[in-house]
């Protein structure tokens, strides 16, 4: 059975605090990349928690979000990390199919070589990483724990937890917290967009659609993971 806590009643900033106790420096690190998780880093900021920070650098963020991740770097004083792919597959990848192949094939091969293969090799230094996932942010994450074992990413010489703060949030309640404390945000927010990954797979959503349209719009709805998030699609039992 999975490895789990009730979801019922966690405050963000007592479970942040509990993995800072939990786990030495440099053992669980916060992955950034959006608003969610900029509120993360500014609750573990003004409680003088010591936890890492990294972001994933696909080589095809929108420019916004480059300057994004500086100011945050800058206004919190922080190191953010960015963890990049390796560049001889994504020449590969580009030389044999070019630059939009997952318009055709899915964004999963793409995705892999960007996304999930650099942040595979950087969770395999850590002990636990956080994100800023909601429940409510598409079907594949409706029965998300704040605390799971990482079977996506877990091998058996090396058992990994994941830390999903944010679980039981609404996107109103991150946005309220933003507001209330001057948090920085990506400047793609006032645009329509909401759920921001690559430039290529992301789009402004209308106000009344659901955040993940704007992900990979060509796609099924239950295909919305980049495979980050990969267990999620799985119902957790237990």
């Amino acid at each position: 059975m999975e490895a789990q806590k009730a979801s019922a009643g966690v405050d963000p900033r007592s479970l942040l605090a509990e993995i800072a106790r939990r786990y030495k420096s440099g053992e669980a690190a916060i992955s950034f990349s959006g608003a969610e998780d900029v509120v993360l880093v500014d609750m573990a900021q003004r409680a003088g928690l010591e936890l890492d920070v990294f972001s994933l650098d696909t080589g095809r963020l929108h420019p916004e979000t480059y300057e994004f991740l500086e100011r945050v770097r800058k206004h919190y004083g922080i190191v953010i990390e960015l963890v990049m792919p390796e560049a001889e597959a994504v020449t590969e990848l580009v030389r044999a199919k070019g630059l939009f192949s997952f318009l055709q094939d899915g964004h999963g091969e793409c995705c892999g070589l960007r996304k999930v293969e650099p942040l595979r090799r950087k969770l395999g230094t850590l002990q636990a990483w956080i994100t800023g996932q909601r429940k409510d942010q598409g079907v594949t994450r409706t029965d998300l724990p704040h605390e799971q074992e990482d079977r996506a990413f877990s091998t058996p010489a090396h058992r990994l937890v994941k830390f999903n703060p944010l679980a039981d949030w609404t996107s109103v309640e991150v946005w309220n917290y933003i507001r209330e404390r001057g948090v920085p945000y990506n400047p793609l927010h006032d645009r329509g967009f909401v759920s921001i990954g690559c430039e290529p797979c992301t789009r402004p959503v209308g106000p009344h659609q659901h955040e993940r349209l704007g992900r990979w719009w060509w796609e099924d709805a239950a295909k919305k993971e980049c495979g980050l998030h990969a267990q999620n699609a799985i119902k957790i039992v237990g």
